[in-house]
């Protein structure tokens, strides 16, 4: 085991970035022209992929396109999705192709262009501890590098003056089917894992999806297209009420606005949690093309006469669940409104059940003498997405997607990204690096301070109406 040359505290770096996903590789694309910047990033990956168990052909990104990594920080940066298309001679296709929602294996293509070609990025580096040095107002950050089966090459310790986290999430599974999911056996798979197991629920029996999220929808469209007519026999159960779309309004979209971001940050922490538990809409409906494409599939299986054997019951929890011979699932289901109960047998479950923020207790174990939380023991996070720290820490750490108590649902959208890293961006080097705007959305979504309404040019000499004329 060897250990590689560190940086010492003499010679800190600016900032080190823990975790590349579309985030921090954003944050990084827009770091790379600072010459002034000494940043790096680490990721225990061996390269990088973006949900890779949901990119069924055909599933497209909720956010158009123009919601890349850079593009509405700076639409001139390197980084673009439009400069990625024209490396790749592809964008006079693109252009006739009208597409302002892209695939999301395309997306995914566009960020490993990005990752493959910037600097600084550092995969099978697992960062093991970060801790606050007070003798050398820095960072230590302790690394594992890892081979490529995965096992420790050698260690590490990198000192920086800042630090952003971008660790992202993790599949969320529900307490009563965490047993099922951890048996041998039956198939029980979280939908972050669909593609991998794929053929398997084509080929089983009956299959049941947990969860109505866009997620959920696309798992169960593509079972519907791929099983045959007669042999669908495909159960969707959810917890919502409906099946229901996703708020993509104009208006509702502001929601994902810095105009709203900054309004829900300066509300009051129990208006920020009472909030976020109505808006579910905004951010865990299912797009409407979806639920298009679903009816028309269905619709399509009844042109010869009969019903196709798929079942869709929203209102539905699960209770408890168990294996029957190891060859069977049950699912024990109420429904909320009628008050009633039934099993369910099956022989394949999806869990389209979603992802949760991932845990920083655990990396930030050194820092919990200096953190500061809230009533629910959650870290309290800046308007610059800074964690509030003890005013001895001279340094910043930020955070990107772990704000969701505090800067509300645009936190985990693909469309604040660079705005968010560019705001980080702004506070590290203490200057407008990028100039961000200062209104973003038609809607004033509080009292307090009246909208500016920039002008766009002086106001010219009015000329008086004359009768007759």
């Amino acid at each position: 085991m060897t250990n590689p040359p560190r940086h010492e505290p003499e010679t800190p770096r600016d900032l080190v970035g823990i975790g590349i996903g579309p985030f921090n590789l954003s944050l990084a694309a827009l770091a790379q022209p600072l010459a002034e910047l000494d940043a790096v990033f680490y990721e225990q990956r061996p390269g990088f992929d973006w949900h890779p168990g949901l990119l069924i052909d055909g599933a497209t990104i909720q956010v158009p396109f123009l919601a890349d990594l850079v593009t509405l920080a700076d639409p001139a940066s390197t980084w673009t999705f439009l400069n990625y298309l024209r490396a790749r001679d592809r964008l006079f296709p693109f252009y006739f192709a009208e597409r302002f929602h892209i695939q999301r294996a395309e997306y995914d293509a566009y960020c490993r262009w990005v990752a493959e070609s910037l600097p600084g990025l550092h995969f099978r580096h697992q960062v093991d501890a970060v801790r606050w040095n007070p003798e050398h107002d820095v960072f230590e950050v302790d690394f594992t590098q890892l081979d490529t089966d995965g096992e420790t090459e050698a260690l590490g310790r990198a000192h920086t003056r800042n630090i952003v986290l971008g660790v992202g999430t993790e599949p969320y599974v529900p307490d009563p089917l965490k047993p099922l999911v951890d048996a041998p056996g039956v198939p029980v798979v979280h939908a972050a894992d669909y593609l991998a197991h794929r053929e398997t629920f084509l080929a089983a029996e009956h299959v049941t999806v947990v969860g109505s999220g866009q997620s959920g929808a696309e798992v169960f469209l593509d079972l519907l297209r791929h099983r045959p007519p007669g042999r669908d026999r495909i159960h969707w159960i959810s917890r919502t009420e409906a099946f229901a779309p996703m708020e993509y309004s104009k208006l509702g979209l502001e929601h994902f606005t810095p105009d709203y971001t900054r309004y829900f940050h300066a509300l009051a922490e129990s208006a920020r949690d009472r909030l976020l538990s109505s808006q579910w809409q905004l951010h865990k409906g299912i797009d409407t093309d979806t639920i298009a494409a679903i009816h028309d599939e269905l619709y399509r299986r009844t042109l010869h006469g009969g019903w196709p054997e798929a079942v869709l019951t929203p209102g539905v929890s699960v209770r408890t669940a168990g294996r029957i011979a190891t060859t069977k699932i049950e699912l024990h289901l109420e429904h909320v409104q009628q008050d009633t109960r039934c099993r369910l047998t099956t022989d394949a479950v999806v869990l389209a059940t979603g992802h949760r923020e991932r845990p920083l207790d655990r990396i930030l174990a050194g820092l919990e003498p200096y953190l500061r939380r809230d009533s629910r023991d959650r870290p309290r996070i800046d308007e610059q997405f800074r964690l509030v720290l003890d005013p001895a820490v001279t340094g910043s750490a930020y955070v990107q997607n772990a704000e969701l108590h505090t800067h509300g649902v645009g936190a985990p959208d693909l469309g604040l990204a660079a705005w968010r890293s560019a705001t980080i961006l702004n506070s590290l080097t203490g200057k407008e690096t990028y100039p961000l705007p200062t209104r973003t959305a038609f809607t004033t979504f509080g009292l307090e301070t009246p909208p500016q309404i920039p002008q766009t040019r002086p106001p010219g000499t009015l000329t008086p109406l004359v009768e007759g004329r």
